[in-house]
């Protein structure tokens, strides 16, 4: 019976799409790497750094710096969208 109640709250995929198609489309771009520390994320956000210039909304949803500093410092300017804090085991994480 949840699922059902669930179910009636989720928006038309088809109604989304035709609202989408009223208004500019963003796009997605990926970036893909095989190894550990090639460089994916610096190239991410120095790709974001250069839109943001040209003034193109930015909003970073997650990142993984690794503790790299010069990763961090591309994070200077750009929006982040906070994580959702989650209770587990009566802590938040």
């Amino acid at each position: 019976m949840a699922t059902h109640h669930i179910q009636e709250r989720r928006p038309d995929p088809d109604a989304l799409l035709a609202l989408a198609d009223k208004h500019n489309r963003g796009r997605l771009l990926v970036f893909l790497g095989a190894a550990p520390g090639v460089g994916k994320t610096y190239a991410m956000l120095q790709r974001a750094q250069s839109l943001k210039k040209n003034g193109v909304d930015i909003l970073v949803g997650l990142v993984e710096t690794h503790g790299r500093k010069d990763t961090e410092d591309m994070l200077a300017g750009l929006d982040i969208l906070p994580r959702k804090q989650i209770a587990f085991k009566d802590r938040l994480i």
